[in-house]
């Protein structure tokens, strides 16, 4: 399977037809482990932090091109995606980057002396406690274990504000990027800054 094939099988559940599912907002939380967080506890774990977020409810997106589509201002910058990879050895990373680059995972993967591919469901579920449609680099808070290291894209870094569901895909959460570093840093996870 192509790293395109798995990534969007990764990223958005199947249907028969290859379109975004319609889902109810209680089917997507239903959807999620027993133990994640709601969006609610972690919207309060950033205001715990002092860090300010902005958060917009909308339709879910399952996908890059719904954000496209549903986005009030289709030039607005720091948009991104996250993407759940895994090596042989069953080492997991998180690598979030701009949602208009399409990640190269060999290169990567040299980046990071690993050879990656993209995890599977189970496996996002297991570590992050979120469905595909919803990764997010807030899921860490489910990471308690430490397993999961973070790789931020450098260029991301340079945005004003960054755009993220807090943990389901039907909101929307803006932060700093210096806010995001620290609340990672606060989740006991040291992001890895790569130019890719």
């Amino acid at each position: 399977m192509s790293d395109a094939a798995e990534m969007s099988r990764q990223t958005t559940p199947e249907t028969p037809n290859g379109t975004s599912p319609t889902m109810s907002r209680d089917e997507i939380n239903a959807q999620h482990a027993a133990h994640a967080w709601t969006p609610s506890q972690l919207l309060a774990r950033l205001e715990a932090l002092g860090i300010n977020a902005d958060t917009i409810e909308h339709d879910p997106m399952w996908t890059v091109e719904d954000s496209r589509r549903l986005r009030i201002d289709i030039n607005e910058e720091g948009h991104c995606k996250s993407l759940f990879l895994r090596n042989k050895k069953g080492q997991m990373w998180l690598v979030v980057m701009l949602e208009d680059q399409r990640l190269d995972i060999k290169a990567l993967g040299l980046a990071l002396d690993q050879r990656l591919s993209f995890a599977k469901p189970d496996r996002l579920m297991e570590y992050l406690g979120v469905i595909p449609g919803s990764v997010t680099p807030f899921a860490i808070v489910h990471d308690t274990e430490g397993a999961v290291q973070v790789v931020l894209q450098k260029r991301m870094m340079d945005c004003k504000a960054l755009h993220y569901h807090p943990l389901r895909n039907f909101l929307t959460t803006s932060i700093s990027p210096a806010d995001l570093t620290d609340f990672l840093r606060a989740e006991n996870h040291e992001p890895v800054l790569l130019d890719f």
